[in-house]
């Protein structure tokens, strides 16, 4: 398990996140700098990025997963960069109405080494604002 702690360990720096580990889940969460009101009331939880693994097999591989509040004008770049490496865009939704700016949740997957997804999503992010 010890090997465990210091993968999500090293997944959290590679995010530039702090990594927690929770019911056999390694995951980092990060705030989006993003001032969001809902229904004129300012909201500072809801502009996040959540990257996780699990499942973690004898070889390595693991499920990995993503969940991050995007702006409608990333979308283009931002799914464009997680295409280009393989990743799997599983959703794009909204999460809640009467948000501005308008936010919406893009999810996306792989099964692959927890540190090679961590680092195509930092990659991605980075065209972020």
């Amino acid at each position: 398990m010890q090997h465990f702690h210091t993968l999500c360990r090293q997944f959290g720096q590679i995010l530039n996140g702090e990594a927690k580990v929770e019911h056999g889940v390694c995951s980092v969460s990060i705030k989006r700098n993003i001032n969001v009101s809902v229904q004129g009331r300012p909201s500072r939880g809801i502009a996040m990025k959540e990257v996780m693994f699990e499942s973690l097999d004898q070889h390595g591989i693991a499920l990995n997963m993503a969940e991050i509040a995007i702006l409608p004008e990333e979308i283009p770049l931002f799914t464009k960069r997680l295409a280009d490496q393989g990743l799997i865009i599983s959703a794009l939704h909204n999460h809640w109405i009467f948000t501005r700016p308008n936010l919406l949740y893009i999810h996306f997957q792989s099964v692959e080494p927890p540190l090679i997804f961590a680092r195509k999503t930092a990659a991605a992010l980075s065209v972020l604002r």
